[in-house]
């Protein structure tokens, strides 16, 4: 009940902004008929780097999908995760890149990313924790493209509309990315903070990894109470005798403890109670990932993944952004927070290339009560938690968009 008083609370404070924010213009067939005939790929960018299962550095790449020849100037972004099973896979798997390519034709920037694979030993907890390294991955990938909006502008991306998306373990990862967001949450045997928590250290530190929706292809959750009320719409694909992922509750891998998991059957139902938006596309009597390979059945099922995705997708477009506003940028200065959540402390830093200007902060409880007020002094500096109780809190001030605080 807090959380949906502090979402409401959100949605009254920034109604003047959401008015003046730049929608994205979906007329004459953009994210909707394949318009645009040719594709600009830049492949290997790099986007980060990590440190692997045994101790070594790995170079975090993508291939990023552009319209040829298009001029809007700010671009919403689908990131793709490819599968197999956190001990394979490619960025250049054929079913993201079709996905991407497809997409790419519509007037999306879109990118398929790699990602930290395998783990030893070979059990459920260490593929859990290969599932929180890839996460953390896709996170600096999400962060990489909102650096860049607010810098160079290479790829002129629209930060509030910057989706998750992934196929089989792809999909598990863009699945934690937008809902396993607490420390709380993660399971103990995770260690998740010798990890480097939940944002992890995988590049592009100091902007957010949030994003407005996720696409769920053949993917599951470790818990569908990790989808919370105010949550971001996601939208998924299954085969109902999906024998690798489960369509409903189950369990993968083997050894101890058991991973139990809840596939896209099994989590809509959460998100339903909770008025988290949902759809739910069920392959009957199919099992994994059908929409992948070359064959005419297979692209019969792409067809089909394409077009419901895309009609997820198009209308959220039309629906305010989370992080955009139409204010000179001296007006609005591009505040980041992280971690969130955070045990001690949050930092505060403004975004290279933005304007810094002192002014006073307020931070609200989930009752929309003032708990703090201070002086933002510094371009970094530090937001300590002292004698404040776990939960989330809203950070606001002149100029600055709305951002939510939690302390664990």
């Amino acid at each position: 009940m807090k959380k949906l008083l502090l979402f409401c609370l959100l949605a009254v404070l920034t109604m003047p902004l959401a008015r003046a924010q730049s929608q994205i213009d979906t007329t004459r067939g953009r994210y909707h008929q394949p318009i645009f005939p040719a594709i600009t790929t830049r492949t290997n960018v790099v986007f980060g780097s990590a440190i692997t299962y045994t101790g070594s550095t790995q170079t975090l790449t993508m291939n990023i999908y552009e319209p040829t020849g298009d001029t809007v100037r700010r671009r919403p972004l689908l990131v793709f995760a490819h599968g197999g099973g956190f001990v394979s896979g490619s960025k250049t798997d054929q079913d993201v890149t079709e996905l991407c390519q497809r997409y790419a034709r519509l007037g999306y920037v879109t990118a398929s990313i790699d990602y930290r694979v395998l783990f030893f030993p070979f059990d459920t907890t260490n593929i859990a924790r290969a599932a929180v390294r890839a996460t953390q991955d896709m996170r600096a990938a999400v962060r990489f493209f909102r650096q860049d909006a607010a810098t160079s502008k290479t790829y002129r991306i629209h930060p509030g509309y910057i989706f998750a998306a992934g196929s089989s373990a792809g999909a598990f990862m863009a699945l934690q990315l937008a809902y396993l967001d607490k420390f709380s949450e993660v399971p103990a045997y995770i260690g998740i903070a010798q990890l480097g928590g939940l944002e992890g250290n995988s590049g592009n530190p100091g902007y957010a990894s949030t994003v407005r929706g996720v696409v769920n292809l053949c993917g599951a959750l470790g818990r569908p109470n990790w989808i919370e009320p105010g949550d971001v719409p996601f939208v998924s694909m299954h085969g109902t005798a999906d024998g690798t992922v489960p369509y409903g509750k189950g369990s993968v891998g083997s050894g101890l403890p058991p991973q139990v998991i809840y596939g896209s059957g099994a989590i809509k139902p959460r998100a339903d109670a909770v008025g988290v938006p949902n759809p739910l596309y069920p392959f009957k009597n199919v099992g994994h990932v059908p929409y992948s390979g070359t064959t005419a059945r297979a692209q019969a099922y792409m067809d089909t993944t394409f077009r419901y995705v895309r009609d997820f997708l198009r209308p959220v477009l039309r629906q305010p952004g989370t992080v955009t506003s139409s204010r000179p940028a001296a007006e609005l200065a591009s505040l980041q927070l992280y971690p969130v959540p955070a045990a001690e402390a949050v930092k505060l830093t403004v975004a290279t290339g933005s304007a810094f200007q002192p002014r006073t902060l307020e931070l609200l409880d989930a009752t929309g009560r003032v708990v703090r007020r201070f002086r933002w002094e510094r371009a970094e500096q530090l937001l300590r938690r002292e004698a404040l109780k776990p939960g989330i809190y809203l950070l606001r001030g002149t100029g600055i968009a709305p951002q939510r605080v939690v302390f664990e």
